[in-house]
């Protein structure tokens, strides 16, 4: 059993609340003049997911921090000039280009696994990459079709090639056009000098242990090693080398580790009133979530209608810097639809009516409909806030 060192900080439950709120953008000035890009820096991941409601999570993400910036922009912001690349970590996410370097690890590992027996055609791996070569960057449909009764998901030989291509880290995801991953090679999209840097995996796995724990401000050895998907054995052998530093939190049962920046100044100023992605990474630790706002959240789309209890994309209220309740929105032409509204307190009211108001009006839409509210007695005191 690994011995800790003592502890550099005794935290309250309220000081770790705020110094994650901090760390994910929530608490303090926006940075406004690093925009898009300098959210996706500062978080290191941005997940993505295929349901679209009010938009897509990694539209909402911005969103959710630095107010109504246009869709547009957001897409402009991760897709164009070599700023980023799609790759596993959390789940598919968007990173930040200079973390390439980081995930050598885990191309190493995908070439190693010796269950990719997976058949393709005499030449597939190569003829994708000769196209890509001339002809790219394509999507696969561009790169002959991307369903084709292939084993994969019913995937095509090309199609297996180039996602085969691409964990190995020869092709780069380099945006998403229409949902499709349009693939480039590496040594046309990555700049030289982070493509040829070679780290090995030790040093892989300690510089995204660093990386997550100043993301997260303050994390649990789980939080901190889900946060890229590392394994919690990989963690321990980087921790002690990471630079973060391990602290007590009240009301915590297991050790935690801190961002040493984190814990130099207390976190201040305003806080963000917003409806947050489930997949926003303040909150898509489930356990996390519960043991910092007292609040349980599961996202319910993939559960079957009649047993869902909040609703198909339940998106919680941030205010004040607490999880005050949660809306399943929908969209009805110009009109946003709350279809399902629950609201923890009296004192979510018109926090909900703020943050679907300013929703509804960066989406597009000029009015907001509420269709159930889970505390009636609470239905009219929201409609008066909209009106």
């Amino acid at each position: 059993m690994t011995t800790l060192p003592p502890p550099a900080a005794d935290l309250s439950a309220d000081e770790a609340r705020r110094i994650a709120l901090r760390a994910q953008g929530f608490l303090g000035a926006p940075d406004r003049r690093g925009g898009v890009r300098g959210v996706l820096r500062h978080l290191g991941a941005v997940q993505l997911d295929t349901i679209s409601v009010l938009a897509r999570s990694h539209e909402l993400i911005p969103y959710a921090r630095l107010g109504a910036v246009g869709r547009r922009t957001v897409e402009d912001a991760y897709w164009t000039e070599g700023h980023s690349f799609e790759y596993w970590s959390h789940a598919a996410c968007i990173l930040p280009v200079e973390e390439w370097p980081h995930f050598a690890f885990r191309r190493r590992a995908y070439r190693a696994r010796p269950h990719w027996s997976h058949d393709l055609p005499d030449g597939a791996y190569d003829t994708v990459i000769k196209q890509l070569r001339t002809e790219g960057p394509l999507t696969a449909t561009e790169l002959g079709g991307a369903k084709n009764g292939g084993e994969w998901w019913d995937w095509s030989a090309s199609k297996v090639a180039v996602e085969r291509a691409l964990m190995y880290g020869e092709v780069v995801c380099t945006e998403r056009r229409s949902w499709k991953r349009v693939y480039d090679l590496a040594e046309r999209a990555i700049p030289g000098d982070l493509l040829h840097t070679e780290l090995d995996d030790a040093e892989c796995l300690r510089r995204l242990v660093r990386l997550a724990g100043q993301s997260l401000g303050i994390g649990t050895r789980a939080d901190i090693a889900d946060y890229h998907r590392l394994k919690g054995e990989q963690f321990d052998a980087v921790v002690a080398d990471s630079g973060l530093v391990p602290v007590t939190v009240e009301g915590w049962s297991k050790p935690a580790w801190a961002d040493p920046e984190a814990l130099a100044t207390v976190p201040r100023g305003r806080h963000r009133t917003t409806l947050l992605s489930p997949f926003d990474s303040l909150i898509w630790e489930r356990a996390r979530t519960e043991r910092i706002f007292g609040f349980t959240h599961r996202l319910e789309a993939y559960v079957p209608k009649p047993k869902r209890v909040y609703g198909y994309f339940a998106m919680p209220l941030l205010a004040g810097g607490k999880l005050l309740g949660r809306v399943d929105p929908a969209r009805e032409g110009t009109t946003l639809v709350a279809k399902q509204v629950a609201l923890d307190t009296p004192k979510a009211v018109a926090p909900m009516a703020q943050a679907l108001r300013e929703a509804a009006e960066w989406v597009g839409c000029d009015a907001v409909r509420i269709e159930r509210v889970d505390r009636p007695e609470l239905r009219a005191g929201l409609l008066a806030e909209l009106t």
